[in-house]
C-alpha cells in the first residue's frame, strides 16, 4: 500500500470521528435544550450574583464553625469505619489469603457493587432509612470509603512479595498468622496512605452530602443558596476551601514521611 493511500485513509477515519463527535454534541444539546444564547441573556443575573458573592458577610463566620467541625468529625468517623471494614474484606478477596475461588469471587463482586454506587445516592438511601442528620452522613462516608479502600488494598496485596508468605507456610503458620506477620507489614504504609487519601476525598464529598440531608456544612450551604444569600455562600465556600487545603497539606506531609 502506498504512503499516500495510507495518509488518505487515516485522514478519512479522523474526519469521520470528528463528524461523529460533533453530531453527538449537537444532538445532545438539542435534546437538552442547551443554548449559548442563554448565557448572554442572563448576564444581568450573573452580575447581581457576583456583586453579592464578592461582598461576603464576615459576621456569618461564627455560625459556620460548628457545621464545619461536624463535617470534619463526620469524615473522621466515616473514614475510620470504612477502613476498618475494608481491610479485612480486601484480605479475604485476594487469592493470596483465600484459596477458595467461590469466596473470593463473591467478595470481589460485593466490593464492586459498593464501589459503583455514587455517594449522593447512598446518602439519599440512608436519609430515607435513618432520617436527616450527621449519622446518615457518617454511614454514607463509611460505605463510600469501604468501596474505595477495599479495592486499593486488594490490589496492593496482589502485588506483594510472596517470599515471606512461603516461608511462613513452610513452618505451618495459619492463614491469620500469615495475614498479620507476612502480608500486613508489607502493605501497612500503603493502607495508611490510602486512608489519608480517602479522608481528603471524604472532606470534599461531605460538603455536598448536606444537599440531601446528610448533615454538616452542606446543609447551611444549601439553605443559603435557596435564600439567595450569596454573601453567606461566599463565606461558606471560603471556609470549605481553607479546610480542604489545610487537610491536603497536612496529609501530603504525612504521606511523604510514610514513604
Amino acid at each position: 500500500m502506498k504512503l499516500k493511500d495510507t495518509i488518505h485513509r487515516d485522514l478519512y477515519k479522523h474526519l469521520f470521528i470528528v463528524v461523529l463527535v460533533l453530531l453527538c454534541v449537537f444532538s445532545s444539546a438539542r435534546v437538552t435544550g442547551a443554548q449559548m444564547a442563554d448565557v448572554f441573556n442572563n448576564l444581568d443575573q450573573m452580575g447581581i450574583f457576583l456583586q453579592r458573592f464578592l461582598s461576603p458577610d464576615w459576621s456569618y463566620i461564627p455560625k459556620i464553625i460548628e457545621p464545619m467541625l461536624k463535617t470534619i468529625k463526620m469524615s473522621v468517623v466515616g473514614t475510620t469505619l470504612g477502613v476498618v471494614f475494608a481491610v479485612p474484606f480486601a484480605f479475604l478477596a485476594t487469592t493470596v489469603v483465600t484459596r477458595n475461588f467461590f469466596v473470593t469471587t463473591i467478595i470481589r463482586f460485593l466490593m464492586s457493587i459498593v464501589r459503583t454506587i455514587p455517594n449522593l445516592l447512598l446518602a439519599a438511601l440512608f436519609v430515607a432509612m435513618f432520617g436527616i442528620g450527621e449519622f446518615t452522613g457518617v454511614l454514607t462516608i463509611a460505605v463510600f470509603t469501604f468501596g474505595m479502600v477495599s479495592q486499593l488494598v486488594y490490589e496492593a496485596i496482589e502485588t506483594i512479595d510472596h517470599g515471606p508468605i512461603e516461608a511462613a507456610e513452610s513452618v505451618g503458620s495459619t492463614k491469620t498468622q500469615i495475614a498479620f506477620w507476612s502480608i500486613a507489614p508489607q502493605i501497612s504504609h500503603q493502607i495508611a496512605s490510602y486512608s489519608l487519601y480517602a479522608f481528603e476525598v471524604n472532606i470534599r464529598a461531605s460538603t455536598i452530602l448536606g444537599y440531601v440531608g446528610a448533615g454538616g456544612i452542606g446543609v447551611i450551604l444549601n439553605s443559603s443558596l435557596s435564600l439567595m444569600r450569596y454573601d453567606r455562600v461566599s463565606i461558606i465556600i471560603l471556609a470549605i476551601l481553607v479546610v480542604v487545603i489545610t487537610i491536603d497539606w497536612i496529609s501530603e506531609i504525612i504521606r511523604k514521611r510514610l514513604v
